[in-house]
């Protein structure tokens, strides 16, 4: 961390001239344990910070505009506060022009800001980078600024930055365990009223490993607002029969079961995935509460059975990387995460046979699919902070 660090601040230097008034700011990626599309059906979730994140080096100006650049991809942009527009091609600059927008709107009273964004979340993966680098511009232009927000309403912020000027329906997970996680557990959160508790998870002997098929995910943000007007209509007819449903949250296997032939087949797919889901969320803090990591890998199976075959948001890339690890020793449970269409799966292993899955998926995934996979062993991490200046 210190040797990036210090590479950021010489590229801010190197941008704008050294300054005295640089700070360094930090929110990170995330990988859901389980808990797969239900966050925006008002559900539960189960998901862990990673120790990969985004940074950047801010420093205040006083003329209203800010200036940002990435490392990643070497675009400088420039807007003003007091004229934000998301115009297309905007690309990675609509989430910082998203959060300046809302915590505006919402009485906070922002200076411009020069910043460099640099980041290990892999991009389009799956893995939140949209909403470390919501949370971690938040923290700069709340720093600078004039802003007073609890991490709850910060998450919240970032969300409707994503929903309005994105243009992604997300719910409110990825940008709430970037500001509240904690190392070495998961969040399990209730979408609907934001109750949450850290569930411990630091299971001795095991690894939580991530795999990415690096499949292109052209058709994510499109199939996710689809499934979700999919879920809205399930909630619809539903109510035609029990008025009280605000959503699939407040639909239990057993009233499902009453009402599944009023649905349409594919609308039945979609809310019967979310509902089970839902169980299976709670039946997973139940089993890491009790360190029954057995009983939690075959949850995570029967998610990603789930969002295969009910959801219809797996590929076939997904899948073949969930079926290698399946056949490798010391797996207890594999499922994709993330929206779907791409992006990674995660991967409960044995310690001492993570180097034998990470050979067989480098080995059969390529000669399956054409793409060549990355695979990262990760730790639960901390959620946003600043972290120098």
């Amino acid at each position: 961390m210190t040797d990036r660090i210090d590479r950021l601040l010489a590229q801010h230097a190197a941008r704008y001239g050294v300054r005295h008034d640089v700070a360094v700011f930090r929110a990170p990626g995330r990988v859901n344990l389980i808990g797969e599309h239900t966050d925006y059906n008002d559900g539960f979730v189960l998901p862990v910070a990673i120790d990969r994140d985004i940074l950047i080096a801010a420093a205040p100006r006083n003329d209203g505009r800010v200036a940002l650049y990435a490392m990643h991809d070497g675009t400088a942009v420039e807007f003003a506060l007091d004229r934000i527009a998301v115009a297309p091609g905007d690309g990675w600059v609509r989430y910082a022009k998203g959060v300046a927008a809302v915590l505006q709107d919402e009485g906070a009273r922002l200076r411009g800001l020069e910043g460099v964004i640099e980041g290990t979340v892999p991009i389009g993966a799956g893995l939140s980078s949209s909403a470390a680098l919501e949370v971690a511009t938040a923290l700069a232009f709340c720093a600078f600024g004039t802003a007073d927000f609890t991490w709850t309403r910060l998450a919240q912020v970032c969300q409707r930055a994503e929903n309005d000027y994105v243009g992604v329906r997300c719910g409110i997970m990825d940008q709430f365990i970037a500001c509240l996680a904690r190392p070495h557990t998961a969040l399990f959160l209730d979408c609907r009223s934001l109750a949450y508790e850290h569930i411990p998870f630091d299971a001795p002997g095991y690894a939580v490993v991530i795999a990415n098929t690096n499949r292109p995910r052209g058709l994510v943000d499109s199939a996710y607002n689809e499934r979700r007007q999919e879920c809205e209509a399930g909630v619809r007819l539903i109510q035609q029969y029990v008025p009280v449903v605000r959503a699939l949250r407040d639909v239990s296997t057993e009233l499902f079961a009453r009402y599944r032939t009023n649905l349409p087949d594919r609308i039945g797919r979609r809310c019967e995935h979310v509902i089970t889901e839902n169980e299976r969320v709670q039946q997973s803090v139940n089993a890491l509460r009790r360190g029954n990591l057995d009983r939690f890998g075959r949850l995570m199976n029967a998610s990603h059975d789930s969002l295969r075959d009910r959801y219809e948001v797996s590929c076939r890339e997904l899948d073949v990387m969930v079926d290698i690890a399946r056949s490798s020793p010391g797996v207890v449970g594999s499922r994709m995460t993330g929206a779907g269409f791409g992006g990674c799966t995660i991967n409960l292993v044995a310690a001492d046979r993570v180097d034998r899955l990470e050979q067989a998926i480098r080995e059969r995934y390529p000669a399956c699919t054409g793409f060549r996979p990355d695979v990262y062993v990760c730790q639960p991490a901390g959620g946003a902070e600043r972290v120098k200046g």
